[in-house]
């Protein structure tokens, strides 16, 4: 993997993209905080019509805009093992770093807030660890998804697997149109070049 991106991207590497959610797979996870990343995806793929196929290690969907592709998966291995999704589909679709982005929830970020990062530490959630520890390297693209309260949860482990609230529901469908505008900033211009609030 390593090598991998150390080659220099082609023309066609350039027009094809990895959009990764997170979460966990199973009804009883399907509406939690924790799983926001398949949740945006879902939502992407139902304004683009796309339809999700049960691939290696992930759902998959296919969508191509104005000449790029972009290959989404939401990984079925479980959040604390998402990395081993990520590196097969990256290596599989030879993918380079710099046009992989990950969709996450964000404990550390007030709820609704949504930035892009270039790259990061894993601040805590397994999912970015286990993506980090396959990748070999903290410098991939993930949008944060905020979803942290002004009262700390006492049991961060429950607050992250639960449900969300309904006035929370509401707000994420709310949140649409500016996680749209951030997929479509990466799409436009690639691996983000600092912090950016959206």
């Amino acid at each position: 993997m390593k090598c991998l991106f150390k080659k220099k991207s082609t023309s066609l590497e350039m027009k094809k993209f990895l959009i990764v959610g997170l979460g966990n797979i199973g009804e009883e996870y399907q509406n939690t905080r924790h799983n926001v990343g398949f949740q945006i995806l879902d939502r992407l793929a139902t304004k683009n019509e796309l339809l999700w196929t049960e691939k290696k290690l992930a759902s998959y969907a296919l969508l191509k805009h104005k000449g790029r592709q972009f290959v989404l998966i939401k990984p079925s291995t479980f959040m604390n093992r998402s990395g081993k999704a990520v590196r097969y589909w990256a290596l599989q679709e030879k993918i380079p770093l710099e046009n992989i982005l990950v969709l996450t929830d964000e404990l550390h970020l007030p709820f609704g807030s949504i930035r892009l990062k270039p790259k990061g530490s894993p601040a805590g959630h397994n999912g970015l660890k286990d993506i980090e520890a396959q990748l070999n390297t903290s410098t991939y693209a993930r949008l944060r998804f905020g979803i942290g309260q002004e009262k700390k949860p006492f049991d961060q482990v429950k607050f992250v697997l639960d449900p969300w609230e309904e006035s929370e529901q509401k707000k994420t469908t709310r949140e649409n149109g500016s996680l749209y505008r951030s997929n479509y900033k990466f799409w436009s211009s690639g691996h983000p070049k600092h912090n950016e609030p959206l």
